[in-house]
């Protein structure tokens, strides 16, 4: 069978993107996706959906990777997660810094210990011994610096507490999490999340991108998810398990995710998830409660196409 690979940048208000900015971002999906079945030509559905992470990582249009906002007090702490649909095995960093990418840390997690998810400095060690770590420095620019003077002060006029930065998270879009799912030519198949969270979250908050069944599942034989959205919410929900036990129960992948998406928004309300699928046969999904989630899909060597709104897709 041909590899199939989708890739998502967050589920939030996308209409907002200026056309130039729209281009950006559809270059950094489609480039995603290229990387992803350039990796899973030679490799495995792990070496694809870590590839494509990899790339929105980089791109810095996204948050996370280099592009991750800041908690409340100006650290960018990152979360990611991996899972191996052949082996059932996962791995996953929370509250790391000083990481470029993240998603390949949790890939040496799951790959070189026996832990699952490590957090905070134990994260950050590895990181150094394995030659993953970079400067700090590499996480700020001018505009998120100016971003985050902005939310402090919107924080502020109304009393700082959380449900204030879960409803300003709302607002602006949940924060643009990435992630891949992909199936290779063998059958397998795989899911990778990874996030900086939400502006303004207090230090040492760990959302659901690096937790699975909340922020990714893969399962061989079912399928591979990836969640974005209000971490607390998708952790409250597990609709990447919710929506593969769906599949492994006979449902087909596009009424699975949209049954688990619909499954939180009844419990928390608009605005809160996005849901990316595959099944083992290479059907691939997305369903959102959001104005736009941004996407892409391909499959064997072939981008096939990106979308941001409601469009059909894929």
């Amino acid at each position: 069978m041909e590899p199939v690979l989708a890739v998502h940048g967050g589920a939030g208000r996308w209409r907002r993107l200026e056309e130039g900015e729209r281009e950006r971002v559809f270059k950094a999906l489609r480039d995603a996706v290229e990387g992803g079945l350039r990796a899973v030509a030679s490799g495995g559905a792990v070496d694809a959906v870590v590839e494509a992470v990899r790339v929105l990582e980089d791109s810095g249009l996204f948050d996370a990777g280099v592009g991750s906002v800041y908690s409340i007090s100006g650290r960018v702490q990152m979360d990611a997660g991996v899972m191996d649909g052949k082996t059932g095995r996962a791995g996953a960093v929370a509250a790391v810094e000083g990481v470029r990418n993240p998603i390949v840390l949790a890939r040496r997690v799951m790959e070189e210990t026996e832990h699952v998810l490590i957090a905070g400095e134990g994260a950050a060690e590895l990181a150094r011994a394995w030659g993953l770590a970079a400067p700090l420095t590499l996480f700020y620019n001018d505009g998120k610096n100016k971003r985050f003077e902005d939310m402090k002060r919107e924080a502020a006029a109304g009393g700082w507490h959380y449900k204030k930065v879960l409803e300003v998270a709302k607002a602006l879009g949940l924060g643009d999490t990435v992630g891949a799912v992909a199936l290779d030519r063998d059958g397998n198949v795989a899911a990778a999340t990874s996030t900086g969270g939400v502006w303004l979250k207090l230090d040492g908050r760990v959302g659901d991108s690096p937790i699975p069944g909340a922020g990714y599942w893969a399962e061989n034989g079912v399928g591979a998810f990836s969640a974005t959205g209000v971490g607390e919410y998708i952790l409250l929900s597990l609709p990447s398990f919710r929506a593969a036990q769906l599949v492994k129960s006979g449902t087909a992948i596009d009424v699975a995710v949209r049954e688990a998406v619909a499954y939180v928004t009844e419990r928390f309300g608009p605005d809160t998830i996005g849901l990316l699928g595959i099944d083992s046969r290479g059907n691939i999904a997305a369903e959102f409660n959001t104005a736009g989630m941004a996407r892409a899909w391909g499959r064997g060597r072939e981008v096939k196409r990106a979308a941001i709104g409601g469009e059909d897709w894929p």
